[in-house]
């Protein structure tokens, strides 16, 4: 019996070694020092990693902060940075999700002003082709309006007014070419519609010109001449060199009329709003 003892006991403890050996290969020991480093270790990692151009693993030790010390300074500083650091790298949801998160938690903190920022940027750099939808052109103006209006001395700041123009220009963009589509196919109130919005609500952009000259063409083509005369003295008045009032003023003047502004007319009263 003793015998039986003593071999049952060589067997096991071979067994039992491969068991601790097996569960401490399991056991992932850059998740246990990750758990056990400090705040501003993992912090001043991740900067180190962001600085290197290491961003996918910025990003890790950006988190850790955040998962192992929430709430704590260099948690907040690290929200911030891990949206950076995403925007970086191109994931621009998670990036936007990590702003509106820390904007959540921390409104008015001294780095609130570049979260919304990135949030803008990681916006800004999915608008696309003017024939495409304009929805990151509309929420890139309203994110960087939002940081003109609550720090308009952020040094981020100005930077965000040249993207808040760029949008409204996308914006304008597609306006212009909806209603040129629509003016093609002599649809003209559906054009009108669209070339009136580009003059009353985007006349600080580079197609407001335009849209004048193309106003000239659909109200001419429908017989209102009152209007289309309006339009081109606009035109006229605010871009006198331009190639668009030349081609406007021709065109008039294929029917025997001129330039003539009607001051009660809704392209008049926009017209003094022209700054572009």
């Amino acid at each position: 019996m003793r015998g039986v003892v003593l071999a049952v006991s060589v067997v096991a403890a071979p067994l039992l070694l491969t068991g601790c050996m097996s569960s401490e290969k399991d056991l992932d020991l850059s998740t246990y020092v990750d758990q056990t480093e400090p705040a501003d270790v993992l912090y001043n990692q991740g900067l180190a990693n962001l600085n290197a151009g290491r961003l996918g693993e910025a990003s890790k030790k950006f988190a850790a902060v955040d998962r192992q010390h929430p709430y704590s300074e260099y948690a907040r500083k690290a929200m911030v940075m891990g949206a950076f650091t995403n925007y970086r790298q191109g994931n621009y949801e998670d990036a936007i999700s990590m702003s509106q998160r820390y904007l959540n938690l921390y409104p008015s903190s001294e780095d609130a002003d570049y979260a919304v920022y990135i949030a803008g940027l990681s916006y800004f750099r999915q608008i696309r082709d003017v024939t495409q939808d304009q929805k990151e052109a509309r929420q890139t103006i309203q994110a960087m309006q939002e940081l003109v209006n609550r720090w308009p001395d952020s040094q981020y700041a100005e930077d965000a007014r040249t993207k808040i123009r760029f949008a409204n220009d996308q914006l304008a963009g597609k306006e212009m070419q909806v209603g040129r589509y629509y003016l093609e196919r002599r649809e003209y109130l559906a054009s009108i519609k669209r070339f009136r919005t580009v003059v009353e609500q985007y006349s600080n952009t580079r197609h407001i010109e335009e849209a004048l000259a193309r106003l000239v063409e659909a109200y001419y083509a429908m017989g209102l001449t009152d209007e289309a005369q309006t339009a081109a003295a606009v035109l006229g008045h605010n871009y006198p060199d331009s190639q668009w009032y030349k081609d406007s003023y021709k065109l008039l003047q294929s029917g025997g009329l001129t330039p003539r502004e009607n001051a009660g007319s809704w392209i008049s009263k926009a017209g003094k709003l022209i700054t572009g």
